[in-house]
C-alpha cells in the first residue's frame, strides 16, 4: 500500500476518474453559469456580450433581495431546527425502550421524494378539506387561514415541510456520533453523580462539537440553494411571498427565457453561498480537538 501511495502516477490514476466526473458535474457547469450571466441569451438563440450588465442588475434587483432574505430566514429556521433535532438524538441514544422504531420513523420522509412531500403537504394545508384547518375547525376556528395563499404566513408554512423532511438526516447523524462516545465515560460521570442533563451538556455535547459544526454548514448551505419543494407546493408565490432564490433563477431562466439573467442570478447565489459558507465555518471553527 505504501508502495502505490507513494507513486504519484497511479495516485493520479486512482483519482482521475471522479476529478472527472466532478469536472464535468460540477466545475465546468459552474464556469460555465458564470459565462453566460456575461451575456444576453434567450437560450436558444444567438448570445450576445453584455459584460457586467446582468450581475449589475441582479445587485439592484429587489425581487432577488427579496428571495435571498426568504432563503436565509429558511436558513436560521433549519440553523434552529438542529437543537430539536440533537435533543432527540440523544433520547434516542439513551437506551430507552423502542428506541430502532423510533430511529426507523424519523428516516421515512428521506425515503420520500421532494415532489411526493409537496403533494402531501399540499393536502394537509387544503383550506377546505385539509387534515390540518379540519383540526381547527373541530377545536372551534371557524375561519382557520389559507396556508399556502396567504403572503403573511405561506413562507412560515412551507418551512414546516422542509424541516419535517430532513429530520432523520440530521437525527442519523447525531445518533451516530453519539453512539461513538465511550460508554465508560458515560458510566464515570453516572458513578460521580451527574444527572443525564450534565452528562449531555458537559460530556456529550463537547465530544460531539465538531460534528455539530458540520450540520450547522450543511443546514444553512442547503437552505440558500433549496428550490424543489417549494416550487412544487407555490411556485414561489403568492406574489413572490415564498420565492427563494434558486426558484427566482428558474423562473428567470426557464419561464421568461432570460438564461443570461438568471445565469447570472445563479452566479450570484453561488458566491453568496460561499461567504456564507466562509463565515460560518470561522464562527463554528473548534479552537482544540477533544481527543477521548
Amino acid at each position: 500500500m505504501n508502495k502505490v501511495m507513494s507513486n504519484k502516477l497511479h495516485i493520479a490514476l486512482y483519482i482521475a476518474p471522479a476529478l472527472l466526473l466532478v469536472s464535468v458535474l460540477v466545475f465546468i457547469p459552474l464556469i460555465l453559469s458564470g459565462y453566460y450571466g456575461l451575456m444576453d441569451w434567450d437560450g436558444i438563440g444567438a448570445k450576445t456580450f453584455i459584460g457586467l450588465e446582468n450581475y449589475i442588475t441582479g445587485i439592484q434587483d429587489s425581487k432577488f433581495w427579496d428571495s435571498a432574505l426568504h432563503s436565509f430566514l429558511l436558513a436560521v429556521f433549519s440553523t434552529l431546527s438542529l437543537a430539536i433535532y440533537l435533543a432527540v438524538s440523544i433520547i434516542l441514544a439513551s437506551k430507552i425502550k423502542g428506541a430502532d422504531l423510533l430511529r426507523k420513523i424519523y428516516l421515512i420522509p428521506m425515503l420520500l421524494s421532494s415532489v411526493a412531500i409537496a403533494q402531501l403537504w399540499i393536502k394537509v394545508y387544503n383550506p377546505s378539506r385539509g387534515i390540518l384547518n379540519t383540526f381547527l375547525r373541530s377545536i372551534g376556528i371557524e375561519e382557520p387561514p389559507n396556508w399556502l395563499a396567504d403572503p403573511t404566513i405561506v413562507l412560515f408554512a412551507i418551512f414546516i415541510p422542509i424541516l419535517w423532511q430532513y429530520a432523520g438526516f440530521y437525527i442519523l447523524i447525531y445518533y451516530a456520533a453519539l453512539k461513538n462516545i465511550p460508554e465508560s465515560l458515560i458510566e464515570a460521570a453516572r458513578i460521580d453523580g451527574a444527572t443525564p442533563f450534565q452528562i449531555a451538556t458537559r460530556i456529550k455535547l463537547p465530544l460531539i462539537k465538531e460534528v455539530v459544526s458540520v450540520t450547522i454548514v450543511l443546514a444553512i448551505v442547503g437552505s440558500l440553494k433549496y428550490f424543489d419543494l417549494i416550487y412544487v407546493m407555490t411556485a414561489g408565490g403568492p406574489n413572490g411571498a415564498s420565492e427563494v432564490m434558486a426558484s427566482y433563477m428558474y423562473k428567470l431562466a426557464f419561464n421568461s427565457y432570460n438564461f443570461g439573467y438568471g445565469s447570472a442570478i445563479g452566479f450570484l447565489l453561488l458566491i453568496i453561498t460561499m461567504i456564507v459558507t466562509v463565515i460560518v465555518r470561522k464562527l463554528t471553527a473548534t479552537k482544540e480537538r477533544i481527543e477521548y
